[in-house]
């Protein structure tokens, strides 16, 4: 079976969940509404910039995770999916995952955003198996650090092969879709890349090297 590989911010969703979950954070209350404004726009701007210090940023990140239990953090994120992620998963890409399905392919997640964030966000467009950056756990409750290598950029690239190689599978006749340029060195390793409402430098790219180009919103 092929594999369909799927960015998810601003890809299968029309927004980002690293930053709504941010400005989630923000409005009940758990962190201190104008620095972690400050910032969480900062770090936001360098990921479209293709700047970003991934290890500051997951330290930024991650901290709010260690600071409060995981039965009151999965409560949270309940309430997160309800109000920030339900209305922002995109019509057009529950049908492309399907299309995908009904020929047989394996969807797959790819994501830099933290599998705490997003893994309830993959079983809801029905889709199981997930990349994602890793947030360590130590007896059921996070540290505030993350584990492994970070799925970003080449980061992204490396969780992929180490995917591959222990599930015995191969990108033949692969597609992944996303939208950042961030993401060209996995775009570059797929039969099928395809660049969804892109930025403009992803845009460019696609366009000098004759990839399809689409829109789910």
């Amino acid at each position: 079976m092929a594999l369909a590989l799927f960015d998810l911010d601003n890809t299968l969703l029309g927004g980002d969940s690293d930053y709504l979950w941010g400005q989630f954070l923000i409005e009940q209350g758990m962190v201190d509404a104008d620095s972690h404004q400050r910032e969480n726009l900062r770090f936001y701007e360098d990921y479209k910039d293709g700047t970003l210090d991934i290890d500051a940023f997951l330290t930024f990140q991650l901290a709010p995770l260690a600071q409060h239990p995981r039965a009151i953090l999965d409560k949270w994120h309940q309430q997160f999916m309800a109000e920030k992620i339900e209305s922002i998963m995109l019509d057009k890409a529950k049908r492309l995952i399907q299309q995908h399905c009904d020929k047989g392919d394996t969807p797959l997640i790819i994501t830099a955003t933290n599998r705490f964030v997003t893994e309830p966000i993959a079983h809801a467009f029905g889709i199981d198996t997930l990349i994602a950056t890793e947030p360590e756990e130590i007896d059921g409750e996070f540290s505030g650090r993350y584990v492994g290598t970070p799925c970003f950029r080449e980061g992204k690239v490396q969780r992929l092969k180490e995917w591959l190689a222990k599930n015995h599978h191969s990108l033949k006749n692969s597609h992944f879709y996303s939208d950042s340029h961030n993401d060209i060195p996995l775009l570059e390793m797929v039969d099928h890349p395809v660049a969804v409402d892109a930025d403009d430098t992803l845009i460019c790219h696609a366009k000098t090297r004759g990839w399809q180009s689409i829109s789910l919103r």
